[in-house]
């Protein structure tokens, strides 16, 4: 890794998804819509369980959380995106990148510890019923939803540090729609292959170690409600594989991106879709319109607001 901490690239060029007009409008179409469905659909969510005092559990209050980091999250990249398919200005400042580079891991890895503390709540609260109240306190959800926001700072600060000590002084031509580790890492004019070891560990280890403790989390949860069957805890089990389908879909492409040294293997800027865009669109409707409670209270918010 070179000691050389200058570099000559002020900016770089992200190529996007496609040169062709009509596919550009396409996914112009497509990132709006999707961008106004997070918006809305995560806005929605927040309001009504601020606002409803009958959604006061742990659970409601991660979900809340949730919300929040899946807005930051597509804000991230969505804007961005939009303004360059629509104006066809694909520079971005070497600052800039650097900045959506580490707000991208930031709120990202955040997101996984928030999924992971959601499992243990739920963990809790179907094998655990009679400590649950003990253990998912309310000074207990806001320290946990803390050392979430903790952990993705550390992790995204190691990301963009190991970054800015490589010397970018050639290329500057980014196959992708935003500034990711595996795509900036290509261009740096030294030898990576110590950097790309360490960010891999970082990023892949991270993402791997909290899929497998929400599988295990889950898979606990269905042993539980196999050994006691009732209505209630089939109405669990069918909550809990949506719950599994959402991981599923968050973590698969994320392991593949990043559980690996970032020039073994070209990265479809394509999977990067799933997480940055279909994930946060899916949640809402995954981790929360399905609860009838929370259909309920939106639905007593929209007839108050009409009188």
């Amino acid at each position: 890794m070179a000691q050389d901490n200058s570099s000559q690239v002020t900016e770089f060029i992200l190529l996007g998804l496609s040169d062709t007009r009509e596919l550009q409008l396409l996914f112009f179409t497509f990132f709006l819509l999707a961008y106004a469905m997070v918006l809305l659909g995560n806005l929605l969510i927040i309001v009504t369980v601020w606002t409803d005092p009958k959604l006061s559990s742990p659970m409601y209050f991660l979900l809340c959380n949730l919300s929040f980091i899946d807005i930051c999250y597509t804000s991230i990249t969505a804007p961005r995106v939009l303004v360059a398919l629509l104006s066809g200005h694909k520079a971005i400042a070497f600052e800039g990148c650097m900045a959506q580079l580490f707000f991208l891991h930031f709120v990202g890895s955040s997101e996984m510890f928030l999924l992971t503390v959601m499992a243990f709540d739920r963990y809790t609260a179907i094998c655990r019923p009679l400590h649950y109240t003990a253990i998912m306190a309310h000074r207990a959800c806001w320290a946990l939803v803390a050392a979430c926001w903790a952990g993705g700072f550390i992790h995204s600060i190691v990301q963009t540090v190991l970054m800015l000590q490589l010397p970018f002084c050639g290329p500057n031509t980014i196959h992708s729609y935003f500034c990711d580790v595996p795509p900036v890492i290509r261009l740096a004019c030294a030898d990576t292959t110590r950097t790309e070891w360490l960010m891999a560990s970082n990023s892949g280890l991270i993402s791997l170690g909290c899929f497998l403790v929400l599988v295990a989390s889950y898979a606990l949860i269905l042993a539980k409600v196999r050994a006691h069957v009732s209505q209630g805890n089939w109405k669990a089990l069918s909550t809990c594989a949506s719950h599994v389908m959402a991981i599923t879909l968050l973590f698969t492409p994320c392991i593949f991106t990043y559980l690996r040294p970032a020039g073994t293997l070209p990265t479809s800027k394509y999977v990067s879709i799933i997480y940055t865009i279909l994930s946060p669109m899916m949640n809402p409707l995954i981790y929360t319109l399905r609860s009838s409670e929370v259909k309920e209270s939106m639905w007593r918010l929209w007839k108050s607001c009409r009188t």
